[in-house]
């Protein structure tokens, strides 16, 4: 007995040494050999990319396709100006008389496109004459706005017998005694006298005058530039 039974309890025993073996070697088949041959054997997951719903930059011009305005406004045409603002030949119903005293027609330059500051043009003639030379209407007409100005300096806005002309005489050196805006004046009548104020230039005396078509009864000095030389030219005194 005592031999059988030790017998029996060392089969005992390594069965159970052999189970615990068991358990132990399936233990770490379980923890750490399948998760490395599942991850390694398995196939890639699909990864959704977080910036395929952002959409691609355009892409920055070169210079050479940066916009142009001035190649758009070159293929502007100039405003051509009303039909009804017409200047009237010297033969027509607007007769003008050379506005400065003592001037003879063949004394005149045309200046009416020369060039000014600021990239002006004048859009008016320039009456050469001495200091104090007597400035008169070079037409019939009502005296309508005086305005003293840095560039015009001393002024007087004329407006025409038929309402459709405004006459411009700046530089000015003084107006007339006794004329008044609403004043009716005639042709020939002493509205003021040359002088060099406003931006003419110390000492560069002489008339600015210029003549514009009315194009808006409330705002007689934003008319269509009109050039007065050719009637001036032709003019008698």
């Amino acid at each position: 007995m005592s031999k059988g039974g030790l017998t029996f309890r060392r089969v005992v025993t390594i069965v159970y040494v052999l189970f615990i073996h068991v358990l132990a070697i399936a233990f770490v088949i379980d923890r750490f050999v399948l998760p490395r041959v599942s991850l390694s054997s398995a196939p890639p997951a699909n990864v959704t990319d977080p910036t395929a719903d952002f959409p691609v930059p355009t892409p920055l011009p070169v210079p050479s396709e940066f916009y142009d305005p001035a190649t758009e406004l070159a293929n502007i045409a100039p405003p051509v100006p009303p039909t009804n603002t017409s200047f009237p030949s010297s033969g027509g119903s607007l007769q003008l008389i050379i506005p400065v005293v003592g001037i003879k027609s063949e004394q005149l330059q045309d200046t009416f496109t020369a060039t000014r500051s600021e990239g002006r043009v004048h859009e008016a003639i320039d009456i050469m004459a001495p200091l104090g030379s007597p400035v008169v209407a070079a037409a019939d007409g009502k005296i309508v706005k005086f305005h003293d100005s840095v560039q015009g300096g001393i002024t007087i806005y004329q407006l025409s017998s038929d309402g459709k002309y405004v006459y411009y005489y700046a530089h000015l050196q003084k107006r007339a005694d006794g004329l008044n805006i609403g004043d009716t004046v005639r042709q020939g009548a002493t509205i003021g006298f040359v002088g060099d104020t406003g931006n003419a230039g110390a000492g560069n005396y002489h008339l600015h005058f210029s003549v514009f078509a009315v194009t808006d009864p409330n705002k007689l000095w934003q008319g269509t530039n009109l050039n007065p030389y050719p009637l001036l030219k032709n003019a008698v005194r």
